[in-house]
């Protein structure tokens, strides 16, 4: 073939288009002269496969019609809608709060409130009417515009496929007459956003793979391809499960590459920049767009919120309304502190006057993630040989750090003390204990409830009762501000507390607890354990003493990487530990992943009271019917195929038929 010709111009570029040739009638079929005419398309007529806007157009018509029609009817709080409406009035209220998905999603909920002139005072109870003052209508429109955004991306989705406008109108009549795309796209939901970036992910990275085949490294292609990053990136900032969209993605570039790698007429500079191209368009991109969103989400809730116990003690020094702040920097004795696990999502130290039902029958000690009085403890000097057998001798030595008055002595690695419980202090001179319980953290050699392998951590004794199973050495492990002159500080200094007569580390692993122990975490003493293992190390949260000046805000400053490491990873933790509830399912709403493409299990979204207006989710029997027959007729052919091409049977050209088709696939 001339590649200075017409044809080869037209194939290299796909917004030329060849025009069928034109030829002699007189002429012999072997004389025929063929007059080829090369025809320059706009980008929309590209787009669009030809002249044909009208079919577009009044599918986005329809799209936005059949999701908006009577979308304000249920004037009541949905489904869902109790929670992402609820996070949707932290952004505006700029309340810190937990959750286990990624915030780009739910900032766009925020930022459709700001439209609808919504302040973030409506709680979100589920099935609560809407207040007049809240134009829920708006914050609904805006989530149905990504759904029905969702129609005309799957039509054009098949043009770059090379469909038939036929074939690419039923694509899109399928999406946009699905029930279950339509209900899930009128609410305020997560959901409707998720389906659409999806679905731009797959439109731009088949249009940047049609320019993969023709023009590389043109200016379509550096654009298509990175608009591929921008929509993975934004699709993993609302939900996880995105990640579904990376992988298509990513196994199909490095199928991709792979056989780039093959081409030996290819420059080894070419086949780099291949690399550098994907590697910063289909990496970094969608990295950069990630990290963006969580910078965002911490930049808004600069305010003390329900999901401050999920973040790190600095982090919270941070947000306005929290008094961290005002904590003392160094930690002394008699001071009431709160005790954070450094595990990810960990919680605080946390005993109550309920006991365990089996073991010692001791008070429970638990990690609980909300704050409370329960939470504080004090820090005691050890019972002394004077008091108990086996009791810390009297070191002359030991005041050295003791203000002129004798009031102060510092916390420093490698002390013994006593964790005693009391709710107010009156005279930090005194031994303090809990007011209510009047119990010292205390360990021996009784196994945990659950995690049985390890010793039992409990509440014991009082003020003048206890033993040696009541000591902890302190172990100075670091300090986040990177300063460590032996003294333990507030908030920054990670250490390990070890029983002193078993050897043994106080940890909590996340383990939860059942109904017994308020379905808390445990807390246990580990034999064998990991000394930099994050669940064995604490820091002070909470430090009151009246003694001692506080450090004020400039002190605690945390790290956004940390912060972001620290969320994430809370997310995943709080991800995995999600299970059903029988208890909250008392009509079978849970379904299968098999009965998914069967349709044999719906979902009712609301009340089904008589006078209610009822919402039930579930797929239209058509699309979703079809679609199954469909994936499994091709997986049938695909294999069908395969084994005639191993018959050396060639029913494609597999160099640029079948091998392209079946990447789609």
């Amino acid at each position: 073939m001339n590649k200075e010709g017409l044809r080869y111009r037209a194939e290299k570029d796909p917004l030329l288009q060849y025009e069928s040739t034109i030829e002699d009638e007189k002429d012999h079929p072997e004389h025929k002269v063929y007059k080829p005419k090369l025809i320059k398309q706009s980008r929309l007529q590209y787009f669009l496969g030809g002249d044909d806007w009208k079919t577009p157009t009044i599918l986005i018509f329809l799209a936005f019609v059949t999701r908006i029609y009577k979308i304000s009817w249920a004037n009541f709080v949905v489904w869902d809608e109790a929670h992402f409406g609820k996070f949707a009035s932290y952004y505006l209220k700029r309340e810190f709060y937990f959750d286990v998905h990624p915030p780009l999603g739910k900032m766009l909920l925020g930022l459709s409130g700001v439209f609808a002139g919504y302040n973030g005072s409506f709680p979100f109870e589920s099935g609560a009417v809407y207040p007049p003052e809240l134009n829920y209508t708006v914050m609904r429109i805006f989530s149905a515009s990504y759904g029905a955004m969702m129609v005309p991306m799957a039509y054009f989705t098949a043009i770059q496929l090379k469909m038939s406008h036929s074939a690419a109108t039923l694509a899109a009549v399928m999406v946009l007459l699905d029930s279950a795309l339509l209900t899930i796209s009128r609410f305020i939901l997560l959901d409707s956003m998720l389906l659409y970036f999806t679905c731009q992910s797959v439109f731009c990275f088949v249009t940047y793979r049609n320019y993969q085949r023709t023009t590389p490294f043109s200016t379509d292609w550096w654009f298509w391809m990175a608009a591929t990053g921008v929509s993975i990136g934004c699709v993993a900032s609302v939900k996880w499960v995105g990640l579904f969209a990376i992988a298509l993605v990513g196994f199909h570039t490095i199928s991709d590459l792979w056989d780039l790698l093959g081409d030996l007429k290819m420059p080894k500079k070419t086949y780099f920049m291949h690399w550098v191209a994907r590697i910063s368009c289909l990496i970094v991109i969608p990295v950069v767009i990630y990290l963006f969103s969580f910078w965002m989400h911490f930049l808004i809730l600069n305010r003390s919120g329900s999901g401050d116990a999920q973040m790190s003690s600095l982090f919270q020094a941070g947000l306005e309304g929290n008094s961290f702040d005002q904590n003392p920097l160094e930690i002394a004795y008699g001071s009431k502190v709160s005790l954070k696990n450094n595990g990810h999502g960990g919680g605080l130290l946390h005993s109550h006057v309920q006991r365990y039902p089996t073991g010692s029958e001791q008070q429970q000690v638990t990690c609980y993630h909300h704050k409370d009085a329960n939470n504080e403890f004090i820090i005691t000097e050890p019972w002394t040989a004077d008091q108990i057998p086996n009791g810390i001798p009297v070191d002359p030595e030991a005041k050295k750090d003791m203000n002129e008055d004798g009031t102060v002595r510092f916390l420093q690695d490698g002390d013994i003390i006593r964790l005693g419980k009391r709710m107010s202090i009156t005279n930090i001179n005194n031994i303090l204990v809990h007011d209510q319980t009047s119990r010292n953290l205390h360990s021996h050699q009784v196994k945990a409830p659950i995690t049985t392998k390890d010793n039992e951590v409990s509440c014991y004794g009082n003020a003048t009762v206890g033993d040696a199973n009541d000591h902890w050495k302190i172990e100075l492990a670091d300090d986040v501000r990177g300063k460590k002159n032996g003294r333990i500080r507030s908030l920054s200094s990670r250490f390990r507390l070890r029983h002193v007569t078993l050897g043994c580390l106080l940890r909590s692993e996340g383990v939860t607890l059942p109904e017994w122990g308020f379905k808390q975490a445990e807390v246990v003493c580990q034999k064998k354990a990991d000394k930099w293992s994050n669940y064995n190390l604490w820091n002070v949260e909470l430090h009151v003493n009246a003694l001692l000046p506080p450090a004020g805000a400039n002190v605690y400053r945390s790290r956004f990487f940390r912060d972001f490491l620290d969320l994430n990873v809370a997310m995943w933790t709080s991800n995995n530990a999600l299970t059903p509830d029988p208890d909250k399912e008392p009509d079978g709403l849970t379904s299968s992943p098999y009965e998914w493409p069967l349709l044999t299990t719906g979902l009712r979204m609301c009340s089904w009271a008589e006078d209610a207006v009822k919402f039930f989710l579930i797929g239209h029997p058509i699309v979703w019917w079809c679609g199954a027959f469909s994936v499994l007729a091709c997986i049938t052919i695909f294999v069908f195929y395969i084994v005639r091409a191993k018959r050396k049977v060639a029913d494609f050209d597999v160099k640029n038929g079948m091998s392209d088709s079946l990447n789609y696939i």
